[in-house]
């Protein structure tokens, strides 16, 4: 262990002495001091080797491995569990990975980061391995393969990379590059841009275009607009070299190709003309006539007008306009805040003659011999602006743009810093108008016809009817002017006299009216708003009048008893003066009894007649206090001469207590009255009973009372009888003859009751313990009550019913004979009739179901048992049903199969006749039960307490089955081949002896061959296929039918048939893809192969015989290099079946050109000088070729190329071709095409594309 590390590594040296130097980055340093400053082996090396250490670790490691593979298998068919394998696994990785470096191992020495990694990376493949994640892995391989390894098979047999064969730039080399030498120029605003001097702009720059030159000396002609004075400003070479300095920033020092712009200094207006520029050679630069015009900047004001604008005014104001004309002014409206659009209009002063109206042909604006500006001086135009002003509300006109003659433009809408147009901000730009609607008055309720009737001394309100104008009655005040005739001047026609006044009021709202006193003729001439002249409308015109007050007169007489002589009332004569209807109130005094009771009377004329007579004996008083008519509300009278006063003594009356008088009452009953008398008792009664013409009188003396009932005999008759009061005499002795009279209504008969037919019979058929009505026919007056019973129900005792309805009915809920007891109407009890006075209820039958036997259907002990029948034939049941239709049936059906579960399923049907059809279930094999459990009709529900179940069931067979026993399998073989060798195994399911038929079809064909096979009494059978059924091509084998001995027989479909593919070929075919027969060297030969895979092509190319194995039907191969390629025979995967064929196609070689010889070249020539360009071909003529112009890539370095100026194509049928030009830039070929191929570079092809050379160039 003494031995420095140096002499250690000698055994390493010579034990391997074939190994490669080690990089000194990946093994360890030697140095060269003592083994006490490094750090020995963990093994000594002179036990162990260090090479031998490293495969010991290597075995290790793979052993490892191995046993992970190990779990890792078991992981998977054992469903171990993945997160302790993982954790296992990433523990052993970790020690082993971290225990490496401390064996102090040369070249395994790692440092601690890439320990880490590595650890990192081993700990991911245990997870993807433990926890099965799939890595897409044939993807990742597939992916870098076509990235490393993209080749194709040649026609050589080798395989080659398309990119090397399509993407051949040396076919297009060299290229030609043309400079010519720059000249220099001047030119004074070349965009010709308008420019102006104003307020917010003293000074400005004027541009002046150089190119190629360095000015010493600049000469400019200012022309005054004012006074046509002419001035050279001169610019020295100091302030031109300035001038150029400040031009030349922002470019580089060797772009001297790039023009510059000189800014010019301008502080006055004026034509301003580039009169000459002298570069540093001192020779004057050309320039080109441009005339540049500096004027006043246009400005644009409102002259403004009254704000206020009545409705159809016109605006009437005018616009401002300053600058060089002609000039072109925009201004807006908007109307209540919504844009009304823009008008542009264009003014000038007239006679006016400007160069800048009409086109110009070149940059002057004067001639060279005389230059007059006056045309471009400032001018002032003012522009009416006269718009009918319809709409009501707020107008705004604001003057947005003015633009002159030079282009000029001020734009007043812009935004400002604030965010508002600039126009805001100065007042002399906007005109406002508020347009306000104009006034209309008339009279309401008032004409010349119709006046107005006011009190005298008082006033009235003149109707006048004035709208609102605006919110809250903005137009307010309103001055209005009416004439006033008094009433004594009117002339006769009723018109004003020509003294009329003419009266002003001033309304201060709409709704005010002036008020007016005196009589006469009122008429409106005139109204006006605070902003407005209004119009008057009719009416307009009222005549004010004041009738005389209202006053009554009175003339009262007495009525006096013609027997007693005393005075019982009096009659009142009234006489009034003033405006009808009057209203008079009096009162009416009873002095003896202390009362008093107001009266108010309405007396629609001038006259009226009033009687009092009080019926109690009393001394009254009758005082009248006012009047009012319809002008003079209320009118105190004067007590005197109208106050009446009377003592009255009543005579004697009688009268019913009952205002009704009349009375009802039954045959053989008395009635009875109540009597109220009247006058001094004790008094006389007489009265009498009328009836059937007839009139009995009855006289009652001496009744003391004031209160007497009068009761009759009883009225044996029916029908009316009239008791009428005849006289009444009192204590005077006076004898009154009376008027009072009371009817009484006796009933013709007793009331009867009696039931009502239905449909003409006393029965009804109603539902089982449903409610029946019972129509009745009574007589009488409402309301009866009926007693009635069940004669058939002992039980039920007799109910009692209150009915309102002669024919009203009685509800009963049982069936049986109903009987009517007793009947009573209201004032009177009846009699039952004996012959309507029963009634009979019976409940119609229920539904009922019946199965009737037939030779298909027999009786079982479970019910009904009906034939078998195959799996999926139709069949029927029919069901016989009673009651009333349409009936509704719900039954069961149960499925047991011959293999699976028991399903149930519940069905309804409904029947309209008593005939009904159900459809047996026969889908699937097994025993099917049906169990008919509800039942009910158009008048029933089902009801389960009084159905019983009824079941049927059906024996259902199975289908035959048959199949092929290699299903899937292709049977193939040769024409030439006996088919009769051929066998088909086919398996049978069901009950011998089967029979079975077959379709053979050929792909070609729409209909198959039918093969019939009878008797077949193994359920394994082999088919050998007819030799006469088979043709060339694909067949299709395919069971269609099959029968067993139970009459049950199975039909497929041709889709769904079971079906075993044949084969029958030929000898295989080659066909190619394309007809042509020429191809270039890049494309892609293919043919479509027909046969049996795989194949053998044979074919000859460069003379040399190849044979290639195909897999599949395409054969592809890539044209490598020209020649003859010749497909001479074909053999399929049978063997024995082989083509002999001749297809040959010619592979082209691809065109190429060279420019220059194939060399990159430069020309230079002066301006009008040509150059020769060199073009050589190589291929099949004639050529066709295109080219480009593009700029030079100089000012870049020369390593992008410049932007393309020119396309040009040409066409040449020699190998040679020059091509002259004067102009400057990069000439190359982009593309070139001879009679048989093409390329180009501007856009190369994918591999497995070439350009054919019938195709034309796209660039």
């Amino acid at each position: 262990m003494n031995d420095s590390p140096g002499q250690r590594r000698a055994p390493e040296a010579s034990s391997t002495p074939s190994r490669a130097p080690v990089s000194p980055a990946l093994s360890r340093p030697v140095p060269l001091s003592t083994s006490s400053e490094a750090d020995p082996p963990f093994i000594s090396f002179d036990i162990i080797d260090a090479p031998s250490q490293r495969l010991y670790l290597l075995s290790i490691y793979f052993a490892i491995t191995a046993w992970r593979f190990y779990d890792l298998y078991q992981l998977w068919y054992d469903d171990a569990d993945s997160l302790w394998l993982f954790s296992k696994w990433t523990a052993i990785d970790g020690i082993f990975i971290y225990t490496i470096p401390g064996l102090g191992i040369p070249w395994l020495e790692w440092s601690t980061t890439l320990t880490t990694i590595l650890f990192l990376l081993h700990a991911v493949a245990d997870a993807v391995l433990m926890f099965r994640i799939p890595i897409p892995y044939q993807s990742w391989i597939i992916g870098i393969s076509k990235i490393l390894y993209d080749r194709e098979l040649s026609v050589s047999e080798r395989r080659v990379k398309p990119a090397d064969i399509l993407l051949n730039h040396s076919l297009i080399l060299g290229k030609q590059t043309i400079h010519i030498l720059p000249e220099g120029s001047a030119m004074l605003n070349p965009d010709r841009n308008a420019y102006c001097l104003g307020s917010k702009s003293a000074t400005l720059k004027l541009p002046l275009r150089i190119n190629q030159t360095e000015p010493v000396l600049i000469e400019i002609l200012r022309v005054d607009l004012d006074t046509n004075y002419n001035e050279t400003i001169t610019i020295p070479a100091k302030q031109a070299r300035a001038l150029k300095k400040q031009a030349d920033k922002g470019h580089s020092r060797s772009d001297v190709s790039t023009p510059r712009f000189l800014q010019i200094p301008i502080k006055e207006t004026g034509l301003y003309r580039l009169q000459r520029v002298v570069d540093v050679s001192k020779l004057e630069v050309q320039r080109r006539l441009s005339d540049t015009l500096v004027v006043a900047c246009p400005k644009a004001s409102v002259q403004a007008a009254h704000r206020d604008k009545c409705s159809g005014e016109l605006s009437d104001f005018f616009l401002d306009a300053y600058g060089t004309p002609p000039l072109k002014i925009k201004y807006s409206r908007t109307v209540n805040q919504a844009d009304k659009g823009f008008s542009f209009q264009t003014i000038h002063p007239e006679n006016l003659v400007s160069p800048l109206v009409g086109q110009r042909s070149s940059g002057a604006l004067a001639t060279t011999q005389s230059i007059d500006a006056s045309w471009a001086r400032m001018q002032h135009i003012r522009l009416p602006v006269n718009e009918s002003l319809s709409t009501l509300g707020k107008w705004v006109y604001a003057i947005d743009e003015i633009h002159d003659a030079s282009g000029n433009v001020a734009n007043y809408s812009l935004l400002d810093e604030d965010g508002e147009p600039t126009r805001a901000k100065m007042s002399n730009l906007e005109q406002q108008f508020l347009v306000h609607e104009r006034p209309s008055i008339s009279l309401e309720g008032s004409s010349p016809e119709q006046a107005l009737k006011v009190a005298r001394g008082s006033y009235t309100n003149l109707p006048v009817r004035l709208p609102k104008l605006g919110r809250d009655d903005a137009a307010a005040p309103y001055k209005i002017f009416y004439l006033f005739t008094p009433e004594a001047d009117i002339q006769a026609n009723g018109e004003h006299s020509p003294d009329a006044k003419l009266e002003e009021y001033i309304m201060k709202s709409a709704t005010e009216q002036p008020e007016i006193r005196e009589p006469g003729l009122y008429t409106l001439r005139a109204v006006s708003s605070r902003f407005c002249a209004g119009v008057v409308l009719e009416p307009a015109s009222c005549v004010l009048i004041n009738p005389p007050e209202p006053d009554l007169t009175i003339t009262s007489e007495k009525i006096f008893d013609k027997c007693a002589g005393n005075a019982i009332g009096l009659q009142v004569d009234l006489d009034m003066t003033g405006s009808p209807p009057f209203e008079i109130r009096y009162d009416v005094i009873d002095r003896t009894n202390r009362r008093v009771h107001p009266q108010t009377l309405r007396v629609d004329g001038l006259r009226h007649q009033l009687e009092f007579r009080p019926r109690n004996a009393a001394h009254y008083t009758y005082r009248f206090t006012s009047i009012g008519d319809s002008v003079y509300r209320t009118r105190t009278l004067p007590v005197k001469g109208l106050t009446l006063e009377q003592d009255v003594r009543p005579l004697a009356s009688a009268h019913f207590v009952d205002p009704w008088h009349r009375q009802h009452a039954c045959i053989e009953e008395p009635v009875s009255f109540d009597i109220k008398l009247q006058g001094e008792g004790p008094w006389s009664l007489e009265y009498e009973l009328v009836h059937g013409g007839k009139r009995t009188k009855r006289k009652v003396e001496d009744i003391e009372t004031e209160s007497y009932t009068v009761t009759t005999d009883k009225l044996s008759d029916g029908g009316q009888y009239a008791l009428a009061l005849v006289s009444v005499k009192d204590s005077t002795g006076c004898k009154i003859f009376l008027k009072e009279e009371a009817t009484v209504e006796v009933r013709q008969q007793r009331p009867k009751a009696s039931f009502g037919q239905v449909e003409g019979k006393s029965s009804i058929l109603t539902l089982e313990e449903r409610t029946a009505s019972l129509p009745l026919r009574l007589t009488g007056e409402a309301p009866w009550t009926l007693q009635y019973r069940n004669v058939d129900d002992a039980s039920q005792l007799v109910k009692t019913v209150q009915l309102d309805h002669k024919n009203d009915h009685v509800d009963v809920d049982g069936q049986g004979t109903y009987e009517l007891v007793d009947i009573r109407d209201a004032y009177c009890p009846g009699t039952v009739d004996a012959k309507s006075g029963s009634f009979n209820v019976k409940w119609i039958s229920r539904p009922a179901i019946n199965i009737a036997e037939s030779r298909t259907l027999v009786s079982a002990k479970h019910g009904f048992t009906k034939n078998e029948v195959c799996e999926g034939d139709e069949d029927a049941m029919e069901i016989t049903l009673t009651g009333t239709p349409p009936y509704s049936v719900k039954y069961e059906q149960k499925l047991k199969p011959d293999r699976g579960q028991t399903s149930i399923s519940n069905k309804q049907l409904t029947a309209g006749l008593g005939v009904a059809s159900i459809r047996m279930e026969t889908s699937q094999p097994g025993l099917v039960e049906y169990k008919f459990s509800e039942l009910g009709d158009y008048l029933y529900d089902h009801d389960r307490r009084k159905h019983s179940a009824i079941t049927v069931q059906q024996r259902v067979n199975p289908l035959p089955t048959a199949r092929f026993g290699v299903p899937g399998k292709t049977y193939k073989f040769c024409k030439q081949q006996d088919s009769s060798e051929e066998v088909i195994p086919i398996t049978l399911e069901g009950v011998a002896p089967f029979y079975l038929e077959l379709g053979i079809k050929h792909q070609s064909s729409s209909k198959p061959e039918l093969v019939r096979i009878p008797n077949i009494k193994s359920k394994n059978y082999s088919f050998r296929i007819p030799a006469n059924v088979l043709t060339l091509g694909n067949h299709i084998v395919s069971i269609r039918q099959v029968r067993d001995d139970r009459g049950c027989s199975r039909r497929s479909d041709a889709a769904d048939a079971p079906h075993v593919p044949i084969a029958v070929s030929d000898p295989p075919t080659i066909l190619p893809l394309s007809a042509q027969t020429d191809y270039c060297v890049g494309e892609r030969i293919a043919y479509t192969l027909s046969g049996t895979a795989p194949f053998t092509v044979s074919y000859v190319f460069e003379g040399i015989e190849r044979k290639a194995s195909v897999s599949t039907t395409d054969f592809r191969r890539i044209a490598e290099r020209p020649g003859n390629f010749t497909i001479t025979a074909l053999a399929d995967g049978l063997g024995d079946c082989r083509a002999r064929v001749q297809l040959t196609k010619i592979i082209h070689p691809m065109p190429s050109v060279r420019v220059s010889k194939g060399r990159d070249s430069v020309v230079d020539i002066h301006e009008g000088g040509e150059a020769e360009i060199l073009f050589e071909f190589s291929g099949t003529p004639p050529f066709e070729w295109t080219y480009t112009r593009s700029q030079s890539s100089a000012s870049k370095g020369g390593k992008q190329p410049g932007r393309v100026l020119e396309t040009k194509h040409d066409v040449s049928h020699e190998t040679t071709k020059a091509v002259r030009t004067s102009e400057e830039g990069v000439y190359e070929v982009v593309a070139i095409k001879d009679r048989f191929c093409a390329f180009s570079t501007q856009q190369p092809a994918r591999a497995g594309q070439v350009k054919r050379a019938q195709k034309l160039l796209e660039l």
